[in-house]
């Protein structure tokens, strides 16, 4: 029914997390009745994507390609002896914005996950661990995600820690109940982590 052109964008679209095949036929469509400059620039940027972007060999963080080492690993006014761990890169622009967090950080790459094939030897402990000795660490914050996942990672990451550095502060961010919700509306698993985080007035 469609031209295979259009069929080829909607494919492709539809690869991206999140999209249905009507959303991508969607989007492929608006593409194509649009300014075809935007459709340009769109894939070009996107050609350009995997030259342009690269890891940070110390943080595993995102830099851009004119970049040797993160920008915030590098900035003086950050103290390297706390760290904080995140899953994925994305995470730690999240923390960022807060502008609360003074210290550095260590991407993982993902999340330990046995059913995924995804094992510790996969992810960037071993790079974390000599980092704490290199920039001698105080201080460890791990921010998994709230997961099966993320404990997994975080409770693994805590025992290859403390079994090295068993004067390394390991702490772990602040999980509970969301300003401006109700506690009827709130789920078991939060109400007991609130529970767990009580904290004194």
């Amino acid at each position: 029914m469609l031209p295979k052109a259009l069929q080829d964008a909607t494919s492709a679209l539809g690869c991206l997390p999140g999209v249905g095949a009507r959303t991508a036929e969607r989007y492929a469509c608006y593409l194509l009745k649009n300014d075809p400059i935007a459709s340009k620039r769109i894939a070009m940027t996107l050609a350009e994507l995997h030259t342009r972007v690269k890891t940070c060999p110390k943080t595993f963080a995102l830099i851009s390609e004119d970049e040797e080492v993160s920008a915030l690993y590098e900035n003086p006014g950050r103290d390297r002896s706390v760290i904080l761990v995140v899953e994925e890169a994305l995470d730690l622009v999240a923390i960022e914005k807060t502008g609360e967090f003074k210290g550095v950080y260590h991407v993982l790459g993902g999340a330990i996950s046995p059913i995924d094939d995804v094992t510790p030897d996969k992810l960037h402990f071993r790079e974390l661990i000599d980092r704490v000795e290199e920039d001698d660490v105080k201080e460890v914050i791990v921010a998994t995600n709230a997961s099966i996942e993320g404990e997994s990672t975080a409770i693994y990451l805590q025992h290859e820690l403390s079994g090295r550095y068993p004067d390394l502060k390991i702490s772990r961010l602040a999980r509970g109940i969301p300003m401006g919700v109700d506690l009827g509306y709130t789920d078991q698993l939060t109400l007991s982590q609130a529970l767990k985080g009580r904290t004194i007035l």
